[in-house]
């Protein structure tokens, strides 16, 4: 039997010896940067956990046979849970940055230059496995710009790759349940009570949605991740998550904005703490700091258009009953 000794087993000696400060190089140690370092490094090890969870839950949905019934999906709302608390741990570590004030990261800011957390690499991984393409990167003339040019190429080559929104997409549109074998081919009459129902719920101001109604579950948008078949879909599977076949989908789809709103306000965060730090000033890396954070923030949600669902629900008391065919199909059975 093997003996495992704990800082062997965590590597400790590597760990607690990747601390370099470039200050103490300089031969004028500042005190805050050891606190930056640890702090920027724990950031990248939390993100290595996400990107391991992120990746098993692509690799779960990439064979295109998720097991709804049995207990993939509730791995994968169970994973994605994990990230979301990951996230709120990292908005929490903001709190300890911020003990460091101005004037103490002046002491060796000017030392990191051209280093930046805008070329942390998994960041951009995590978004890009996600789900954000390159055409949809806020200031995406530059954003690899500041790589070297195998990660540049790492970055590229991801856009080949699927995303997992674009497999959630596909798992949304092999759901059955809307088929017309299960409503004696009135599958299409079914959706149009619902806009029906739906568009008698509207109130001044809202009228423009009747329209977006049309064009998400009917006609489609090429801007769209999101198909027509696959909204539908989703806003099912929103309006009937009481049904025990549904309350799984629903979490998972849950899951995926609880990440968004994660990381959401992890960049909310970042942008208050940069203007504490530098104010207007330029970033390390050569960016516009704050202003190039805030675009990043108000842009950079991945699963926007599940949340926009949200704006074609009604009251429950509303709701047709479910033809009998459907409500066998969508019953557990022994």
């Amino acid at each position: 039997m093997s003996s495992v000794y704990y800082p062997d087993y965590l590597q400790l000696d590597k760990i607690l010896g990747a601390q370099a400060p470039e200050s103490k190089k300089a031969g004028n140690e500042a005190h805050d940067e050891m606190l930056f370092i640890i702090i920027h490094q724990a950031y990248e090890l939390w993100f290595k956990q996400v990107l391991h969870e992120v990746g098993s839950v692509i690799d779960m949905f990439a064979d295109e046979n998720v097991d709804d019934n049995g207990g993939e999906l509730n791995i994968a709302v169970h994973r994605l849970e994990r990230v979301k608390t990951i996230l709120d741990l990292l908005v929490q570590q903001m709190d300890v940055m911020e003990t460091m004030t101005p004037l103490d990261f002046l002491d060796f800011r000017d030392l990191l230059r051209p280093a930046s957390g805008f070329q942390s690499m998994q960041f951009k991984i995590l978004e890009a496995r996600l789900g954000l393409r390159m055409e949809a990167r806020f200031g995406k003339q530059y954003y690899t710009s500041q790589l070297t040019p195998a990660h540049k190429a790492e970055i590229d080559a991801l856009e080949k790759l699927p995303t997992l929104l674009e497999l959630v997409n596909r798992w949304l549109e092999r759901m059955p349940f809307l088929q017309a074998k299960y409503w004696d081919g009135k599958d299409g009459a079914f959706f149009d009570a619902l806009e029906t129902i739906y568009v008698n719920s509207l109130v001044k101001g809202e009228e423009g949605n009747a329209a977006m109604w049309r064009t998400i579950f009917k006609d489609g948008n090429a801007e769209r991740k999101l198909s027509p078949a696959a909204s539908r879909s989703a806003l099912f599977i929103m309006l009937y998550r009481d049904e025990p076949i549904f309350q799984q989908a629903f979490r998972f789809m849950q899951s995926l904005l609880d990440i968004d709103a994660g990381m959401g306000s992890w960049r909310s965060r970042h942008v208050n703490m940069v203007h504490r730090m530098i104010g207007l000033r330029v970033g390390t890396g050569g960016s516009t700091g704050k202003a190039y954070l805030k675009g990043a923030m108000d842009s950079h949600f991945i699963f926007s258009e599940i949340a926009d669902l949200s704006s074609f629900l009604f009251e429950r008391k509303k709701l047709p009953a479910l033809p009998a065919t459907v409500k066998l199909a969508i019953g557990f059975r022994g």
